[in-house]
């Protein structure tokens, strides 16, 4: 686990039966993402991030781009596996800022390169 990425932005990428998680962002509809708390790695940042926003229990699993480097954009984008399928109380965002997509209908979302490939290569259950 590196370090280096403590005081920037983590991306979750959470999927669940064919589709994506997507919030409300200013600019349109974006991956849930937030800042690291001191020596939070991006898995737990992802898993916190997901919960705070959305009240999803998620596990950050997998952090997209070279084994040690930084993805091409510097913000690390994080496979998570929904652990809920329903959210609980307290999100900070309320139920008309968050989608469930279809992979197909995400081209209305600002998605990195690592997160494209990462979808392109997930076939749904």
């Amino acid at each position: 686990m590196t370090r280096e990425h403590a005081e920037g932005v983590v991306r979750a990428v959470v999927l669940y039966d064919g589709r994506l998680l997507l919030v409300r962002g200013n600019d349109g509809w974006e991956l849930p993402s937030g800042r690291p708390q001191p020596a939070e790695s991006p898995e737990a940042t992802a898993a916190r991030i997901v919960y705070e926003l959305t009240g999803y229990l998620v596990d950050g699993t997998e952090t997209l781009g070279p084994h040690g480097a930084a993805p091409a954009d510097g913000v690390p984008a994080v496979v998570c596996q929904l652990l809920s399928e329903s959210p609980s109380d307290g999100a900070s965002l309320t139920p008309e800022r968050l989608r469930w997509s279809a992979l197909a209908e995400t081209t209305d979302a600002a998605l990195p390169a690592a997160v494209l490939e990462y979808l392109r290569g997930h076939t749904p259950v």
